[in-house]
């Protein structure tokens, strides 16, 4: 005996959106968490200084990184590389500002031949970047 079932329940064909809520709402967890892992850059202990802070502007930023290593932007540079490609990058970006980032605990002698680099090129204008110092 087979059972038929003549009562049938309505079909609902409506969409179910608390699976998509729930969707969005992990991507939206996702990114609150990536964001700020994303933005590049190169880690660097700055120097604290006081000195008055800065108008953020889109220039050249040189970096020297705890080991001594050399990075344009995010792109990494031995010095070499660097004193033969620093003229023609000045060239194109010196107008918006040439900002050296030293780590702390970077020899000055380095620092000091950076700078010579960035001065040979013809870079008058450059932008020591420090940390501000904790005023208690």
């Amino acid at each position: 005996m087979s059972r038929r079932r003549t009562d049938k329940a309505p079909l609902n064909a409506e969409i179910n959106v608390v699976s998509l809520i729930d969707v969005m709402m992990l991507l939206m967890v996702i990114f609150m968490i990536t964001a700020p892992i994303m933005q590049g850059g190169v880690d660097v202990a700055l120097p604290k200084a006081e000195a008055k802070p800065l108008e953020p502007k889109s220039g050249l930023v040189v970096t020297v990184s705890r080991r001594g290593d050399l990075f344009v932007d995010e792109t990494r540079m031995s010095l070499g590389e660097f004193r033969a490609s620093f003229r023609a990058l000045a060239d194109q970006r010196a107008k918006q500002g040439v900002y050296l980032r030293a780590d702390a605990a970077v020899p000055y002698g380095t620092v000091v031949q950076v700078l010579a680099i960035m001065r040979a090129a013809g870079v008058a204008d450059i932008g020591l970047v420090a940390e501000p110092e904790d005023v208690r």
